[in-house]
């Protein structure tokens, strides 16, 4: 469904097929839609409508409740290297060093393997454990997952076209490489900064037992988000205007459904009991990931820009402001893949 429907939109559109296969991608074949003001205030006030109540409620909580008190493990001496690594390569990745121009474009990776050492570290200094340490198989497998992962919305990027990269004329195998070495951080990272985020206390306290969701008809309800966002999912290559959106919304949708169709616990399952503290931290984690990476793009050699259809304006670093909502339902996303992952390699560990 995710590979097959974007492409089987177009295909019964009577678009060429062909332009959505193109690798590595070139050809820009999309006049995005001028920026509206009216559709910029209805995607702020959607995007605000969904936010603020959960804002509200961890900022209510964080005034009553500071961060976990065990904080009495040391910071180990990995995460200092870390630290070290990543402001050199930070460093490096801004300037133009004559001497450094071969290996300019390529600062990306040990850029955000410095970030992932370190917040492990944030981790393991508060809990005396963290997913390095306690959990070295996963956290290897992570890599090559999220590689395929990030592949994946390289995929329905072709469909709107969103964004695109600013690099040298690669051959597809060297694009291919260079890429797949990038495209692996995106999982380790989110998923890092998610169990760093899940130790503070005020998480737990505003979200751990908060508003409880339970549909009347579960199944009826999964039938019809599948079925929805499968639409939605096959129609982003025949109206990238108006369903960009759903790059970031209908594959966790379709997955999601699928699970709870086939009683498999799911990302979103946690608030049905009123736990939406795995839906908060990983959306939080997302953004605060995003955060860096758009900064860190900003000025560096190799990059990429975004084209937006109505409302690409006020950017924040290269990504117009309300882009940054699509890092929300994005860090669910790495939740999904992150526990079908976790639960394989358990079944794998005890076989």
């Amino acid at each position: 469904m995710l590979l097959g429907l974007p492409l089987l939109g177009v295909f019964l559109a009577g678009l060429p097929v062909g332009r959505y296969l193109e690798f590595p991608p070139r050809t820009r074949y999309l006049d995005h839609a001028p920026f509206s003001w009216a559709a910029f205030a209805g995607y702020t006030l959607l995007v605000l409508a969904m936010v603020i109540p959960l804002l509200m409620r961890g900022l209510g909580t964080r005034k009553l409740q500071k961060m976990k008190a065990s904080i009495s493990h040391y910071f180990p001496w990995w995460g200092w290297a870390g630290i070290l690594a990543g402001l050199i390569t930070w460093a490096l990745a801004w300037t133009r060093f004559s001497w450094f121009a071969t290996f300019q474009p390529h600062t990306f990776t040990p850029l955000w393997l410095s970030y992932i050492v370190v917040i492990n570290a944030l981790t393991y200094k508060r809990d005396g454990r963290c997913m390095m340490t306690d959990r070295p198989g996963f956290f290897l497998l992570l890599f090559p997952v999220s590689a395929t992962f990030w592949w994946f919305f390289e995929y329905l990027n072709r469909f709107v076209q969103n964004w695109h990269y600013i690099v040298a004329d690669y051959s597809p195998w060297e694009y291919f490489c260079h890429s797949t070495l990038s495209f692996s951080t995106v999982l380790p990272a989110v998923l890092g900064t998610r169990d760093w985020m899940v130790g503070f206390s005020w998480l737990e306290k505003g979200f751990g037992n908060f508003l409880t969701l339970r549909p009347s008809r579960p199944k009826v309800l999964a039938w019809a988000v599948l079925l929805i966002s499968g639409a939605g999912l096959g129609g982003i290559g025949i109206w990238p205007d108006y369903l960009f959106p759903l790059l970031w919304v209908s594959p966790l949708l379709i997955i999601v459904s699928l699970q709870a169709l086939m009683a498999e616990p799911h990302a979103l399952g946690g608030i049905v009991r009123g736990d939406w503290r795995l839906v908060i931290s990983s959306a939080l984690a997302a953004l605060f990931c995003g955060l860096f990476w758009e900064m860190w793009n900003y000025y560096s050699l190799a990059k990429w820009e975004y084209a937006l259809p109505f409302v690409d304006r006020l950017r924040v670093f290269e990504m117009p402001i309300l882009g940054y909502a699509g890092y929300l339902p994005f860090g669910l996303e790495c939740a999904a893949i992150g526990g079908m992952l976790a639960s394989t390699n358990q079944r794998w560990s005890s076989s």
